[in-house]
């Protein structure tokens, strides 16, 4: 058996946009397809900032590991909602994620980006000011002094949750997801196929679905697979 494991072909996953299925297709264009949308990167089906997040991983993935995020594609279709937590906490996510591992030059926005992303919660939640998760708390512990950075650098300063929705969060999914793919680190491509399939978990969750929508048919995708290498 090839590279997918338990499936005799795989999705023609690659790098970038495809104009059409047979030039290939990335994770989004696939879930388009499998939609029933017109062919896309950015489909309808999938919340904005989560499909970001999955071009990212795609294109940040090597092409050994590619094949394996494809089973993931079917939990993204229909995944979409106009709440800014959804991009808050898809941000939050990623940052928390990629601060540990991430090159120097990229931890003070993810730094930030943590720090931003609670205080946009502490806003929609009505939370008490300086509330911080655990988790984030844990992800800025890794790098004390970038976070006593980020910490002051944040002090008095006042984001509207619009704007960090439209500006903010997609720059941290951006830079986390590349600072994953820049750590020395043997992993990088779980690290980045483990980050997609929590935040695509928390989607499902907050939309009130079932954690998996289940592994892609080869019955579905037979238009537009090649064969699997063996």
């Amino acid at each position: 058996m090839g590279t997918a494991g338990a499936f005799d072909a795989l999705p023609m996953l690659g790098r970038g946009k495809h104009r059409n299925p047979k030039k290939g297709a990335c994770f989004m264009e696939l879930a388009s397809f499998l939609a029933g949308e017109r062919w896309s990167d950015h489909p309808q089906c999938t919340h904005p900032l989560l499909a970001m997040l999955a071009r990212a991983v795609n294109d940040l993935t090597s092409d050994e590991a590619r094949p394996r995020l494809s089973t993931m594609i079917p939990s993204v279709i229909g995944l979409t909602s106009d709440d800014p937590r959804w991009d808050v906490h898809i941000a939050l996510r990623a940052a928390r994620a990629a601060l540990p591992v991430a090159p120097a030059d990229r931890q003070q926005t993810l730094a930030v980006a943590i720090f931003g992303g609670e205080r946009m919660l502490d806003v929609l939640d009505g939370r008490p000011d300086g509330t911080m998760a655990p988790e984030s708390v844990a992800a800025l512990a890794t790098a004390p002094k970038t976070a006593e950075w980020a910490r002051r650098f944040c002090a008095g300063t006042h984001v509207k949750p619009k704007r960090f929705v439209r500006d903010a969060a997609p720059s941290v999914v951006s830079t986390a997801v590349q600072g994953i793919s820049e750590a020395c680190m043997p992993d990088t491509d779980d690290r980045l196929r483990d980050l997609l399939q929590a935040t695509i978990e928390d989607a499902r969750r907050w939309a009130g679905l079932e954690e998996s929508a289940g592994e892609l048919r080869a019955d579905q995708w037979s238009d537009v697979v090649r064969p699997a290498e063996v």
